[in-house]
């Protein structure tokens, strides 16, 4: 178990910070409605939220990236989402409490999210967090996107922290690789869309929270 003296705190952006998945799932049915295809219910999407484009398209039109039509539907979902990126994302209920209590007590926190930081970024405008988020880093803001440790490693910099001396929270298994490969202490958020392939309890984080509130027993009081 880690330390709870975090100085610190990085969230990964959807299904962590801020359910963005009626967002991306829109672009889903906007193409689906368009080819004339019946309706896909959000719950059948959502899962696969962390996994981007990639995830939604392959359970949208069970499609993989070594496909030819791939690439065209990617620039066409792109397309749509990127026209109405918070229409409906809003934070985790109970995550504006804990955004408060970070500030109230002087602990860092930003975003770090292997979504493109050209959506990042607006996102958290659109949230009112970008002027308090200490970093906005996409996968495409360091040299590799994790579960490689550069983006962590890269948002302790912009934070002035040790890596060691901060947390990350993250519910994808990625999320919780690269925690460790930076030396932070890794909370997986069972909360959020998670996927199917591999349940939270066995990510290896160092906690497990089943809803945002719960992160605030970790830190210092």
């Amino acid at each position: 178990m880690f330390s709870f003296q975090a100085q610190a705190v990085f969230f990964d952006l959807d299904g962590t910070l801020a359910d963005t998945a009626p967002d991306l799932a829109a672009p889903i049915h906007l193409m689906r409605a368009a080819r004339g295809l019946p309706p896909i219910d959000e719950s059948q999407l959502r899962p696969f939220t962390s996994m981007g484009a990639r995830g939604l398209l392959g359970q949208g039109f069970k499609v993989k990236p070594s496909d030819a039509e791939f690439e065209t539907l990617r620039a066409e979902f792109l397309a749509h989402y990127e026209k109405d990126l918070v229409r409906h994302t809003v934070l985790f209920e109970g995550m504006h409490q804990v955004l408060a209590e970070l500030d109230a007590a002087g602990i860092r926190w930003g975003v770090i999210s292997n979504k493109v930081e050209r959506y990042v970024r607006p996102i958290l405008a659109g949230l009112g967090l970008i002027d308090r988020s200490v970093c906005a880093i996409g996968g495409d803001t360091a040299a590799h996107p994790k579960p490689h440790p550069a983006p962590l490693l890269l948002g302790a910099s912009q934070a002035q922290v040790d890596p060691t001396r901060c947390i990350y929270i993250g519910d994808d298994l990625r999320d919780i690789e690269a925690g460790r490969a930076a030396g932070m202490g890794t909370v997986a958020a069972a909360y959020g869309y998670c996927g199917e392939a591999h349940p939270p309890h066995a990510w290896g984080a160092d906690f497990l929270i089943d809803h945002p509130a719960q992160l605030m027993r970790l830190l210092p009081r």
